[in-house]
């Protein structure tokens, strides 16, 4: 009799409590952007015969429900402790952490799309570039860093072999030895600018502008900052911090957008109320820029086709060219560059990350 009488209690307690949690939910109101994962949520699909019949209501609403649910975040960091420790995973949602960086894999080397970047910088240099003296750099990505004997790495020296037989009339500068796992955010894809002297050495004595740069830089820690690995492996983990390296001249330059017209500092602190902190550094990912330093000794001008490791890292360049233009054609055609930019007699330096280079689909 007692352990009917204990059933019947622990059925009741658990109905009422799935019902509670089923109203909760009803009448939670509806979060529209996930900040720790920077997407935007589902919204309650729309109900149409068609939807229904076709089953994309459904998917829509399983989605929806996922999205919604009361005490997400809480769940999610609860999965993710359960997965890595009580089962042993060695990663989550393809992140994992080593040596207290958070990393996601990117694995398998993509050889197509290291081709496809290596065809798309010989095409630009064949419709833009004639006879000018051009660069490219690689800068890898965090599991460059890693154990390869326990973690699993794509091959980081086919993928160079690849773009040193492949690119034209450019010359290779190499920066892998120039970094280590601890020049990167904790939390984040990206580099610390504050840790890049070494970079700035090797790219500068390469394209003869050393000699017009200053290593006096003021460090200004701006803001601290849960990176974008943050989000996706809700693990607890040392928040990340944004400096910035500063000197009169980039204080004083100038950075025009083109896409809206608007001019603004090197060090965007708009930025520090955004979602992502990165973007401080050049107001974040734009098609098309220019840095002007009207203060420069020389009338050397640089252009700079780059992803967003370039934000940080470009304004250390500004010393050494009176102009610096940078071009992402993440987000904007390649055929359409000669309608703002004329080419004559620039250096140019191409930078991309092995992320791009492996996932090249991206470029316009």
């Amino acid at each position: 009799m007692l352990d009917k009488t204990k059933n019947i209690v622990v059925t009741v307690t658990f109905s009422v409590l799935l019902i509670l949690f089923f109203l909760a939910n009803i009448l939670k109101k509806d979060t529209e952007i996930s900040t720790t994962e920077r997407r935007k949520l589902e919204s309650f699909p729309q109900i149409t015969i068609k939807s229904v019949l076709d089953g994309s209501f459904s998917n829509k609403f399983e989605k929806y429900t996922t999205d919604q649910i009361i005490k997400r975040e809480e769940f999610r960091k609860l999965k993710s402790n359960i997965e890595l420790n009580l089962f042993r995973k060695k990663d989550n949602n393809k992140i994992y952490m080593y040596k207290n960086s958070l990393i996601k894999i990117e694995y398998p080397l993509n050889e197509k799309s290291v081709l496809n970047v290596a065809n798309k910088i010989n095409e630009i240099q064949k419709n833009y570039l004639k006879d000018m003296k051009c660069y490219y750099s690689i800068i890898p990505d965090k599991n460059y860093f890693t154990d390869s004997k326990q973690y699993i790495t794509m091959n980081y020296k086919k993928l160079e072999e690849i773009m040193q037989k492949n690119v034209q009339n450019a010359e290779y500068i190499n920066i892998f030895d120039c970094l280590e796992l601890e020049d990167y955010y904790i939390t984040d894809i990206h580099w610390k600018q504050e840790n890049l002297q070494k970079v700035v050495d090797k790219i500068s004595e390469k394209m003869n502008f050393k000699n017009m740069l200053t290593s006096n830089f003021a460090k200004e820690q701006i803001t601290e900052f849960d990176g974008l690995y943050a989000g996706q492996l809700p693990v607890k983990t040392k928040k990340d911090e944004i400096y910035t390296l500063t000197n009169e001249t980039i204080k004083n330059a100038k950075v025009y957008h083109y896409e809206n017209g608007k001019e603004t500092k090197i060090y965007d602190l708009e930025k520090i109320n955004s979602n992502d902190k990165y973007d401080i550094y050049l107001s974040g990912s734009t098609p098309l820029i220019t840095i002007t330093n009207e203060n420069s000794k020389t009338n050397k001008e640089l252009i700079v086709f780059r992803d967003s490791f370039a934000s940080s890292l470009v304004p250390l360049f500004t010393e050494g060219y009176s102009k610096i233009t940078l071009i992402d054609i993440r987000y904007i055609r390649t055929k359409d560059i000669e309608k703002y930019i004329e080419f004559k007699d620039q250096e140019v330096l191409f930078l991309y990350s092995t992320l791009i280079l492996n996932n090249s689909s991206v470029l316009r």
